[in-house]
């Protein structure tokens, strides 16, 4: 078989399970994250698995990998991404792999990685595939222990939030791991809930679980009408990420969300940084400043944001996906039952309604997440060509993450994602005229490119 090269990507490993991703890369893939856990100084590794079908037989590929190289393994078994993160912090563990494959299609999965305490990314990833290569492995009989966490995460979660009073809510799991967790979250906090699709099947029968697409948001949206529910909450694959959607059934996109936490955490931290990624609204960076804070952008991705965040010791940092990541009160990384627990905080302290105090933030004409697809690896040729050529001559542009130009009236953006052979373009205006435009000169930037390529806009 040839070297599956393409699996390891700038913020995780991921791949179609049998074909790039085989139980055997998967061993070598635990003996090299293994092997890098030893070079660190550890001796010990998390690790847990989302609700994918190959998630058990990956997990003892990986298990035994890690073993090989001489650590010690702890399996927390079926858990969201956010309970292994959870569970390195309270054991004092700063290693632990995720296997997941996010809200990739059911024959993906994947590893997310953290080795003491830097969750690896773009040249931490290569030099694990570097190892696999060169055969550059320690060699040890690391043990091996399986322990539940989960309870325990729950009630640290239900300690920590306090309600003002009573909400109704529906959440929404897509049939994703959060189903785990989420309703005894929200019914712990002394939530009414109507819960969706949290019978964990990596099967995936009733919608894709991404609540950043507007389709798999139709269930939630009509539940909450039919419940006469104050809001929904829906949750990704492996419960990193958080959709919400109004009584009125209008999304609020995780920028619009941001301005809500960066209110609230601002309050205690006055004049902390906080992140938010290319794909976020300029009246975020604007209400950030409002409320005294910092505004940093920066790169799409969950291990970049986190990056910064270790860098900044930015009290919270935010992506238009859904990513939110709260380091006041809690760890920082990406967890979206605990964002959304947090949100309902907020909320329950106002004396509006959820819909009163949504409908108040500022907000713009936009887009959500267009999409233009390529055949595997060819949409990194197209971005590259497309920064040689393009001209936008009436805006200011950033390349921090693929090509972002903030107008006067609007910005546009276009990146390739790290995931999966798309182009992911954004805009936002003033106006509908003024975002036309804006349009107008990215697709002619382009058809500058290829004359014939499709636009989503």
């Amino acid at each position: 078989m040839t070297f599956p090269h393409a699996i390891f990507k700038a913020y995780d490993i991921r791949g179609i399970v049998d074909e790039t991703l085989t139980e055997d890369i998967t061993f070598k893939i635990g003996q090299a994250v293994g092997s890098e856990v030893i070079a660190h100084g550890g001796t010990s590794i998390v690790i847990g698995r989302d609700g994918r079908l190959s998630g058990p037989r990956l997990a003892t590929s990986l298990s035994n990998g890690l073993r090989a190289a001489g650590v010690n393994v702890i399996d927390i078994g079926l858990a969201p991404s956010p309970v292994v993160y959870y569970s390195s912090y309270s054991k004092d563990i700063p290693s632990c792999i995720a296997i997941t494959g996010s809200h990739n299609p059911p024959n993906y999965n994947g590893f997310k990685m953290v080795v003491d305490g830097v969750t690896l990314s773009a040249e931490r990833i290569q030099a694990i595939k570097q190892r696999i290569i060169d055969n550059d492995f320690t060699s040890g009989s690391g043990s091996y222990q399986e322990q539940e966490v989960i309870e325990d995460y729950l009630q640290t979660i239900i300690g920590d939030i306090k309600l003002d009073r009573k909400m109704k809510i529906v959440i929404d799991s897509g049939n994703g791991v959060a189903g785990a967790t989420a309703p005894q979250v929200f019914r712990g906090i002394g939530c009414d809930v109507i819960d969706l699709f949290s019978e964990v099947d990596g099967n995936f029968p009733n919608h894709h679980p991404d609540p950043s697409q507007i389709e798999n948001l139709q269930d939630l949206i009509s539940a909450v009408k039919e419940h006469d529910a104050e809001l929904g909450l829906a949750f990704d694959g492996d419960g990193d990420r958080l959709g919400v959607v109004t009584k009125k059934g209008e999304i609020v996109w995780a920028d619009r969300q941001m301005i809500l936490f960066a209110r609230d955490v601002l309050e205690r931290n006055p004049g902390a940084e906080i992140i938010y990624d290319v794909k976020c609204s300029r009246n975020l960076a604007s209400e950030i400043e409002a409320a005294g804070g910092k505004a940093t952008m920066w790169r799409t991705g969950h291990s970049f944001i986190k990056a910064k965040l270790r860098e900044t010791g930015a009290a919270l940092a935010g992506e238009m996906s859904g990513h939110i990541f709260i380091k006041d009160r809690w760890y920082g990384f990406d967890d979206g039952v605990y964002a959304g627990a947090r949100l309902l905080e907020i909320l329950s302290k106002k004396s509006e309604t959820p819909q009163q105090i949504f409908d108040a933030l500022p907000d713009s004409v936009n887009t959500p997440e267009l999409r233009m697809e390529f055949a595997e690896g060819e949409h990194y040729a197209f971005m590259e060509k497309l920064k040689e050529v393009a001209e936008f001559p009436n805006g200011e542009v950033s390349t921090i993450d693929g090509l972002r130009v903030d107008y006067d009236e609007g910005f546009g953006l276009i990146r390739p994602s790290n995931t999966t052979p798309i182009l992911v373009i954004r805009f936002e205006a003033d106006s509908e005229s003024a975002i036309e435009a804006i349009q107008n000169d990215f697709r002619a930037a382009v058809h500058k490119v290829d004359a014939n390529q499709p636009t989503p806009f």
